[in-house]
């Protein structure tokens, strides 16, 4: 079976919308048979990720630092969950059980993620697909920006290329190859 990693916030946002995105993501999901490794908390869109993956039936591993697990409240009912020393045996740890990358709306820990494994794409150490979820035109202003390094020579256009936008996200995960 293979694991899709999603970056995602552990707040819920402004808008109905992203946890709905969320909830549309995981039934996408499941509908392909594919597991999700994900934060490990069970707040914000990533409780609202992990439970409808739970409540269709699908696996969940959840990756959580010592030091998030109260703070982000680790998820008590996953299938899987690992608690790791820091963010960066996190990543790794996701990275490594996953088969692509979603990033759905977040914060700067979301932002972080994302960029870190597309960064680990562009220089050789995965060949990954990595996806962006624009629910509701949340990175619309990230795309542009994306584009703005890419039109300054900062971002070559292959590069570029290689972060899959979608607004939804079966066309997302087709897209990717999923």
């Amino acid at each position: 079976m293979k694991n899709i990693t999603v970056f995602c916030g552990s707040k819920k946002g402004s808008l109905p919308e992203y946890a709905a995105a969320a909830q549309e993501l995981a039934a996408a999901l499941l509908r392909r048979q594919m597991g999700l490794v994900y934060g490990g908390g069970h707040v914000g869109l990533m409780g609202v990720l992990a439970n409808a993956m739970l409540d269709g039936g699908g696996p969940v591993i959840g990756i959580i630092p010592q030091k998030l697990v109260e703070h982000e409240v680790a998820h008590a009912h996953l299938d899987r969950l690992e608690v790791v020393e820091d963010m960066h045996q996190r990543k790794a740890l996701m990275s490594e059980l996953a088969a692509g990358f979603i990033t759905l709306p977040g914060g700067i820990g979301t932002l972080e993620e994302l960029f870190e494994v597309f960064t680990w794409q562009a220089i050789g150490y995965h060949d990954k697909p990595c996806g962006l979820l624009n629910t509701e035109g949340y990175y619309d202003q990230l795309i542009e920006f994306l584009d703005h390094q890419t039109r300054s020579g900062f971002l070559g256009e292959a590069q570029r290329a290689r972060l899959i936008v979608a607004t939804e996200a079966e066309e997302l995960l087709q897209k990717m190859g999923f």
